[in-house]
Order: C-alpha cells, then structure tokens, then sequence
C-alpha cells in the first residue's frame, strides 16, 4: 500500500483514481476518531463519510502541488475532529450513551495477559467498558488530544497540526487527559454485587499502567 506521501502524489495527479485508495486507507481510523469524540456510532459513521466528502471537494480545489504537499494523516484527523466538534454542539443535550459496546473493539484497548476464557474475557470488557466511559466524561478539547495521540497514533507534531494548538499545549492536555483519566479508575466505587473492590483493582492495573 502507498504511503500517504506516495497517495497524496497519485491524488494529485488523477484524484478521481486515486481516492478510492485514500478512502480505504483511512475510513475505518476516521470513524475510530469520530467515534471516540463522540460516543455515538451512527454520528461517527456520518462524520467519517462527510469528512471523506469534504477532503475530495477540497483537494478538487486545490493546484496539483498543494495536494502532493498533504500530510494526509493529520489533514484528514482535522476534518473529522472539525465536523465531530460541530455535531457535538448541536447535541448538548445528548447524554453519553448507555450503551458503549460499539466503542469497545476501536482504540486505546486493553493489553491482554495471556489468560483466556468466558472470566477472562468479561474483565476484559467490562475494563473496556469503563475506559470508554471515563474517556466520554473529558473534557472535548483534552479528549481530543488524546484520542489523536493515544487511540490515532499521530505524533505530538502531527496531533497538533491536526487540532491547531502548539505542541507545548497538546503535551499538556495529553499528559492532564491521562492523570484524568487514571483518577477516575481509580477513584470509580466496585459495582455493586458483580465485583469486589480487590478485584476490581487487580483487573484495572494493566490499563492503570498503560495510562501514564
């Protein structure tokens, strides 16, 4: 497969044949982000497509040498954080959803320890479970960083690109993001009659450690 510097080359010079490429190459980790911001996969599904709308009808515009320029991974995150951050403001009234299933099997997932079996594997979700809860209860702008960062993949300078921050300032929202975020898992009451305090904080301590 192309790097996104090799595909924004062939975009420039044929977009029409070259898109279907770049639309496969990042469809799934745009919804990923969308999904992340905000909790809801049928939002998700529709910022991710308009997002890959806007990106096409934009590079229509532009001079060969302007889209053959394109660090495709951070310009495509700032759309897709752009229409996320827009719907979420038409929906502040929406409340995190109740159901996170959908959010579980993309990003800042849990290493596994080499265990396996139905014990096993309802820890596992249900840690899932609390992280993408504990994410949602962030801050938009922090969540966003660290959603490109930690569940994206972008480096600090290419998160920042993305977002229109200075490094300095997604460093700071990222390494707040995380102490937020391991204060709430470790703060969060055991369910009441499905675990125990000490188990609860045995099954939390591969993601407590991962979140530094």
């Amino acid at each position: 497969m192309d790097t996104d510097a090799a595909l924004a080359s062939r975009l420039a010079r044929d977009l029409e044949a070259g898109f279907p490429d770049l639309v496969e190459g990042h469809r799934d980790r745009l919804f990923t982000i969308a999904l992340r911001l905000l909790g809801d996969r049928r939002d998700a599904e529709e910022v991710a497509q308009d997002a890959l709308v806007r990106a096409f009808r934009a590079m229509q515009g532009y001079q060969p040498e302007r889209t053959a320029a394109l660090r495709l991974r951070p310009w495509l995150a700032s759309i897709a954080v752009n229409l996320a951050r827009n719907r979420r403001r038409r929906a502040d009234d929406r409340l995190p959803p109740s159901q996170l299933e959908p959010m579980l099997a993309t990003g800042f997932d849990v290493a596994q320890d080499g265990r396996s079996g139905p014990a096993q594997r309802a820890d596992r979700l249900e840690t899932q479970r609390e992280l993408a809860t504990a994410l949602l209860a962030l801050r938009p702008s922090v969540r966003a960083a660290i959603v490109l960062r930690h569940v994206d993949g972008l480096s600090v300078t290419e998160t920042a690109e993305a977002l229109g921050r200075p490094e300095g300032t997604i460093k700071a929202q990222v390494h707040r993001g995380l102490r937020e975020l391991r204060a709430m898992l470790e703060s969060e009451p055991a369910p009441p009659l499905t675990t125990t305090a000490p188990k609860r904080a045995e099954r939390l301590r591969p993601a407590l450690e991962a979140i530094r």
